[in-house]
């Protein structure tokens, strides 16, 4: 069976074919109860996965057709009392395309892409295992200013977990003043001319101190099952640390302790790829997704994403993705431990504390876990007390010799001739 990493190169080559024979591009626009227009979009789009079938892994690649059309019930402008803007895009058989907007003073963006992918679609995925509805969403960099369209010319690829949407020649705008599309326009940085090698980026400012949490997050249970049963399972806590720039300038630090009591916990399993899903009551979106190493019977967890949204900041919604981490890392149908703290470094804006870790993914017999193995973290912890215990009892020894050697001298002086 080939797993789908290993098909990813394949597929992502057949995306930039795509690139060059990209479909033609169509018009959505959202509109309030007055018919105003909010919302704008003229893009083309391919969407690029893999799925399971009963002979393996199929790779598989399609386009947004001309026949998509706006959702207009699921569809908003927004408001005062409502939900960020949004458009949903529809599309063959159940699949659909959302994008979720949000701004500030002086600029917006889409804060939010979703896809939702039907997997009963046989025209689309034909002879697929799974017949359920998959929903994948990540972070966006497109970003424009206020009263200006987002331009893009250049394919750009958001990478949704195992999906990739490709986008092509777009043309997008939300919080539209005059029903139409505005004349000016913010670029993409695909488009732009890249500095000269030799200009240096200006550095950038000082942190302010990390401001510490008084307590240690909440340990939590989590369990992802899916058709085969258990997938994953993990007991936890854990701590975000996330830097970004406020409006006054100021770079900061926030320190957030993941509360279980305010956290919605998802997620969904397949043969190389356990995904579980941390969504907090104010929009923050963790995503843990643990991959495994079929060669060496191991998994770990190999990729994280955080979608968050700080009012305060200059650029309000925060995105921080790597798919490429080996940590927690034990022997498949064995559990890996770890009662030290663990600093996971995800980007440079952003890292994960874990604490009190237990986990389990893909083979889960019983829904319990299996065999321990300790982390190196534990065992150095151990070397402290062990060497501390042996100068101890090396010292005792060292004062016990002492002390025979000299009642034996004492003795001897009275010995008779």
């Amino acid at each position: 069976m080939a797993a789908p990493g290993g098909a990813r190169r394949p597929l992502l080559l057949l995306l930039l074919l795509l690139g060059v024979v990209h479909g033609a591009s169509a018009e959505f626009v959202v509109r309030d109860s007055n018919g105003t227009a909010c919302i704008m979009a003229d893009f083309s789009a391919a969407f690029g996965t893999s799925y399971e079938t009963g002979h393996g892994f199929q790779n598989v690649s399609f386009e947004l057709p001309p026949s998509a059309e706006v959702l207009k019930n699921n569809s908003s402008c927004g408001g005062v009392n409502a939900s960020s803007p949004s458009l949903v895009i529809a599309f063959g058989g159940g699949h659909s395309l959302a994008l979720t907007f949000t701004r500030n003073a002086t600029r917006y963006g889409v804060q939010l892409m979703r896809f939702i992918y039907n997997m009963s679609d046989t025209s689309t995925f034909p002879n697929a295992s799974s017949k359920e509805v998959k929903t994948v969403s990540s972070v966006t960099d497109i970003k424009a200013d206020i009263d200006t369209k987002y331009r893009c010319v250049s394919t750009t690829e958001v990478h949704m977990s195992n999906v990739t949407v490709s986008l092509r020649d777009v043309t997008i705008q939300a919080y539209l003043s005059n029903n139409s599309f505005s004349k000016g326009e913010s670029r993409c940085q695909q488009d732009e001319p890249q500095p000269s090698p030799t200009t240096l980026p200006p550095a950038p400012p000082s942190p302010s101190p990390s401001p510490v949490p008084t307590e240690n997050p909440f340990v939590s249970k989590y369990n992802v099952s899916g058709d085969n049963g258990t997938c994953l399972l993990a007991s936890m806590g854990l701590q975000l640390n996330i830097t970004y720039t406020r409006r006054d300038n100021k770079t900061v630090t926030s320190v957030l302790n993941i509360n279980p009591n305010e956290t919605t916990a998802s997620g969904n399993c397949s043969a190389f790829l356990v995904t579980l899903e941390l969504q907090s009551k104010r929009g923050m979106v963790l995503v843990l997704r643990f991959g495994m190493n079929a060669s060496s019977s191991r998994f770990f967890l190999q990729g994280i994403q955080l979608n968050a949204t700080f009012p305060d900041a200059k650029e309000p919604t925060f995105g921080a993705t790597n798919t490429s981490l080996r940590a927690l890392q034990a022997t498949i149908g064995h559990s890996y431990r770890c009662n030290t703290e663990e600093h996971i470094h995800v980007t440079q804006a952003f890292s994960l504390n874990v604490f009190s870790v237990w986990v389990q993914a893909f083979k889960v017999e019983g829904d319990r876990f299996g065999s321990v193995e300790e982390c190196l973290l534990d065992g150095n912890n151990m070397l402290i007390p062990i060497a501390v215990g042996g100068a101890l009892a090396g010292l005792v020894l060292i004062v016990l010799i002492a002390y025979l050697i000299g009642r034996k001298r004492s003795h001897a002086g009275y010995q008779t001739i």
